[in-house]
C-alpha cells in the first residue's frame, strides 16, 4: 500500500509541471492574436490614417524625384561643360593634382547644394509643415540646414580628392580600394558623430533620476549592458516625432532617447522601446549594418567602374572629360551611382528592416511588455503607413510596419504571458498630440 502511495506521489510531482504548462497554454489559447492586433490597428482610422497613409507613400515618389533632380543637376554640368570648367579653374589656382581634384570637388559640391536648395526646402520644411510634422521656422530650419551643408562641405570634397586619388593610382581596381575606404570613413563617421556632429543639432544631458532611469538601468543591468551614461536630447525643438537611438561604436557607443518619448509616453511604452534598442547595442546592429551597407555600396561602385569608363570614352571628349581619373568626370559618377542607387533602395531597406525586427524581438523578450510596444507601434504609424502591403512593406519599409510589429507583439503576449486579456485601446485621435 505505501508502495502505491509513493508511486502515486511521484508521478504526480511529474506531470505537475506538464498539467501547469498545459493550463497555461489553454489559459493564453483563450487570447486571440488576431483580434487583438486588430483592436490596436483600428485605433488609427478615418483622416488620420488616411493622412498618414498619404505622407509614407508620397516618400516613395519623394525617393525617385529625388535621383531624378540629381541626375539632372548633374546633366547640367556635362551639357554646358561646367565641370571642365570647375577643373580649369582649380588647375589655374594649384598645380597639385590632389588639390586640384579637392577644389573641383568643392565647387561640385557647392553646385549641387544650390541647384537642388528648392527641392530641400520643399521636401525638409513645406513637405513637413504641411503634415504638421515640423516644429521649427523657416530660420531654424535653415540653421539646421546650413550646418549639415557645413559638414557636407568639409567632408565631401575631402572623399572625392581621396577617391580620385586611389582611381588615378590604381585605373584597374580602383572600386575595392574605394570601397574599403569608404566604409572605414563610415565607421570613422559612426564613432564620431555622438560626440562631434549630433550635438550640433541637438542639446545632450543625462536623463535625471527618477522611475524612467530606474526601469532603463535595470534593462541594461539585466542585459548586461553599461548603464552608467543614459541621455535624453532636445528632439521636440524640430519636431514630435518619438524616438531613441543606438548612436556611435566601441568607446562612444550610447543609448539616447528623445524628450519626446519622455513627454508622450507611459513608462511601459518607453520601457518597450529602450529594450527595443538595447537589442540594437547586443546584437551589434551598429557595425552590422555598417558592413553590409559597405558591401552594398561596393556592387553600386563595381557597377559604377564598368560603366563610367563607357560613358566617358562614348561622350568624354563633347563634355571635356580627358579620362575617369579627370576630376571633370564627377557628374557622369554623379549620374550613374543616382540611377544605381534606385535599384539598391529594396537592399539597403532590407538591410535595415531584418536588423530592426531582430531588435523588436530582443526588446519584447527584455522589456515584457508587448502592450506598451502595440501602443508604441501605433504612435509611429501616425507618420508610417500602419497596414501596406507585403511587396510594398518589402521594397520601401527600412522599419517593420505597425501591423507587422503589433501582430509581433500580441503573438509573443499569447506565447508568453499566462491568462493574457485583450486591452481594446482608445482611438489614437484622443491623444493630446500626434506624434512625429
Amino acid at each position: 500500500m505505501a508502495r502505491h502511495i509513493v508511486r502515486a506521489l511521484v508521478l504526480g510531482a511529474l506531470l505537475l509541471p506538464v498539467a501547469a504548462h498545459a493550463a497555461t497554454v489553454s489559459a493564453a489559447g483563450t487570447f486571440d492574436v488576431t483580434a487583438a492586433t486588430r483592436a490596436y490597428l483600428d485605433t488609427l482610422s478615418g483622416a488620420a490614417r488616411a493622412k498618414s497613409d498619404a505622407y509614407f507613400e508620397g516618400g516613395y515618389w519623394l525617393i525617385l524625384w529625388g535621383a531624378l533632380i540629381t541626375i539632372a543637376s548633374d546633366a547640367l554640368l556635362l551639357r554646358f561643360r561646367l565641370s571642365a570648367w570647375m577643373r580649369d579653374r582649380a588647375a589655374a589656382i594649384t598645380a597639385g593634382r590632389f588639390r586640384q581634384t579637392w577644389i573641383t570637388a568643392l565647387f561640385y559640391t557647392l553646385w549641387g547644394m544650390i541647384v537642388t536648395l528648392p527641392w530641400s526646402i520643399y521636401r525638409g520644411f513645406f513637405r513637413e509643415h504641411q503634415y504638421g510634422l515640423s516644429n521649427q521656422d523657416f530660420a531654424a530650419w535653415a540653421l539646421d540646414y546650413a550646418k549639415g551643408a557645413g559638414i557636407g562641405l568639409v567632408l565631401g570634397p575631402l572623399g572625392f580628392a581621396v577617391l580620385y586619388a586611389v582611381i588615378r593610382r590604381f585605373p584597374r581596381n580602383w572600386w575595392l580600394l574605394g570601397t574599403g575606404l569608404m566604409g572605414a570613413a563610415t565607421l570613422l563617421g559612426t564613432m564620431i558623430a555622438p560626440v562631434y556632429l549630433l550635438p550640433l543639432f541637438n542639446t545632450f544631458a543625462e536623463l535625471a533620476p527618477g522611475p524612467v532611469r530606474d526601469r532603463i538601468v535595470g534593462l541594461a543591468q539585466a542585459n548586461h549592458i553599461p548603464a552608467e551614461h543614459i541621455y535624453v536630447f532636445d528632439a521636440s525643438r524640430q519636431s514630435d516625432r518619438i524616438s531613441a537611438n543606438v548612436s556611435g561604436l566601441g568607446p562612444t557607443n550610447r543609448i539616447s532617447l528623445n524628450d519626446n518619448l519622455l513627454k508622450r509616453t507611459t513608462l511601459p511604452e518607453t520601457a518597450a522601446v529602450m529594450g527595443h534598442e538595447m537589442g540594437h547595442y547586443v546584437m551589434g546592429h551598429g557595425l552590422r549594418n555598417t558592413l553590409l551597407t559597405t558591401l552594398l555600396f561596393g556592387v553600386l561602385m563595381l557597377g559604377a567602374s564598368r560603366i563610367v569608363p563607357v560613358v566617358v570614352a562614348r561622350w568624354g571628349a563633347r563634355w571635356g572629360i580627358r579620362d575617369v581619373g579627370d576630376p571633370a568626370s564627377m557628374p557622369v559618377f554623379g549620374i550613374v551611382l543616382a540611377a544605381l542607387s534606385l535599384i539598391a533602395v529594396p537592399l539597403q531597406n532590407t538591410i535595415i528592416r531584418t536588423a530592426e525586427s531582430q531588435a523588436d524581438g530582443f526588446g519584447l523578450n527584455a522589456a515584457r511588455e508587448p502592450d506598451g510596444w502595440a501602443q508604441i507601434a501605433m504612435k509611429l504609424s501616425q507618420y508610417r503607413k500602419v497596414e501596406p502591403g507585403p511587396i510594398e512593406e518589402m521594397l520601401f519599409f527600412d522599419h517593420p510596419s505597425g501591423a507587422t510589429r503589433v501582430r509581433m507583439g500580441m503573438q509573443w503576449k499569447h506565447d508568453h504571458v499566462a491568462n493574457a486579456q485583450m486591452i481594446v485601446p482608445p482611438p489614437l485621435a484622443q491623444a493630446s498630440a500626434a506624434p512625429k
